[in-house]
């Protein structure tokens, strides 16, 4: 765990998604980690436009809500029989890294396996492993769900635990 830190530092953790991008805010002070809160930013839209619209949106909101220092953002990922998710998934992490960028906010990507290796050990870590960690992790009563939830959270500890 991070230590040595003074001032609290809050990070934002982004899993993107066209239709449900989930995030999750945690402030470190000191070498506590608290939830400050999670959720998801969904898109009704039938457009692609429209669902990139939404998304930048919704990030905006929680950015000027919370105001973190950094946003962690899950790192585009290509797997050669389904080349197309990775370009609709681009045009979601665009629409976040711009909130982001117009905001001042530095945007740190994360490799999924490299999060999953950092909190469970595993880097190939099944969503419902990762969920019970988050939920061990933040002291929480129950999983956080859906599991885009937990991804996010997922990430901002991952930040948390390596880059400060």
């Amino acid at each position: 765990m991070p230590g040595g830190v003074s001032a609290p530092v809050r990070v934002l953790g982004v899993d993107p998604g066209l239709h449900i991008t989930g995030y999750g805010v945690l402030e470190l002070s000191g070498k506590r980690i608290r939830l400050i809160e999670a959720g998801v930013v969904k898109s009704r839209s039938e457009t692609l436009e429209g669902r990139v619209r939404d998304i930048y949106k919704g990030v905006r909101e929680v950015v000027e809500k919370f105001s973190p220092e950094s946003l962690a953002l899950e790192a585009l990922y290509s797997h050669y029989k389904r080349p197309m998710t990775a370009v609709l998934m681009g045009h979601a992490r665009g629409a976040i890294c711009l909130a982001a960028s117009l905001s001042g906010i530095p945007v740190i990507s994360y490799a999924a396996t490299a999060v999953k290796k950092t909190l469970t050990g595993n880097g190939r870590a099944p969503k419902d492993q990762m969920q019970r960690t988050i939920q061990l992790e933040l002291g929480l009563r129950s999983y956080p769900n859906p599991p885009d939830v937990a991804d996010a959270l997922a990430i901002a500890l991952c930040h948390l635990y390596t880059f400060l």
